[in-house]
Formats: C-alpha cells, structure tokens, sequence
C-alpha cells in the first residue's frame, strides 16, 4: 500500500511537470545528423520538430537501449538458472522413483550384499 501511494506521489508531479514541458516547448527545433554542416547555416538540409519531441525520443531511446543492454548482461544468470532447472526437475523425478521401489534409469543394480563386502 505504501508502494502504491508513493508511486502516486512521485508520478503524479512528475507527469503534470512533463505536459508543462512539452507546452512550454513547442518551437520547432532543427535536427541535422550532417556533423560537418555548419550549425550556422540556415539552408543546411534538416528535419524541424518540436523541442520536447527531440528530449522525449531521446529518453526513448536511452531506456530501450539500456534494457537491451541489461537483458544482455543477464544472458548469463538466465542460463545457469534454466541449467539449475533442469538439473532439479531430473533429480525430482529420480527422488519419485526412488520412493515408489524402483530403481532410476541409467544406474548399476546393486545388491545389498555386494555393498557390505565392498564396504
């Protein structure tokens, strides 16, 4: 519940200050991926959107790539826990057939005698 109202106390502030960013920024702002074009000239080829649009999409932008980026880094620990996975699931079944008498798939039959002579 505290989780809730606090969500509620910092998303509502900053939502009602981005609308008033994005009104207060609606001149159009020249985007130009020419790096060599002289920021001064006026007839450099370029798209013309507003400010807030410009900041939005970056932060766009930044947040996709850096959960892309983290969902990467992670590759590693998602791996090793479906391999821990699938090693309790098998053992899980061992254990069910261990308990109902039976012996597992793959091991030795070992008879109570010949365990006490090697012992």
């Amino acid at each position: 519940m505290m989780r809730r109202i606090l969500g509620w106390v910092v998303l509502v502030p900053l939502s009602v200050a981005l609308i008033v960013f994005a009104l207060a920024n609606r001149q159009l702002t020249v985007i130009n991926f020419n790096p060599l074009a002289a920021p001064s000239s006026l007839d450099a080829p370029g798209i013309g959107m507003p400010l807030f649009l410009v900041i939005f999409g970056t932060l766009l932008v930044g947040v996709v790539m850096g959960g892309f980026a983290s969902w990467l880094a992670q590759g590693r620990v998602r791996r090793e826990k479906r391999q821990w996975q699938r090693e309790a699931d098998r053992l899980g079944r061992e254990l069910e057939t261990v308990r109902r008498g039976q012996r597992p798939a793959g091991t030795p039959a070992i008879e109570a005698d010949e365990f006490v002579e090697s012992n």
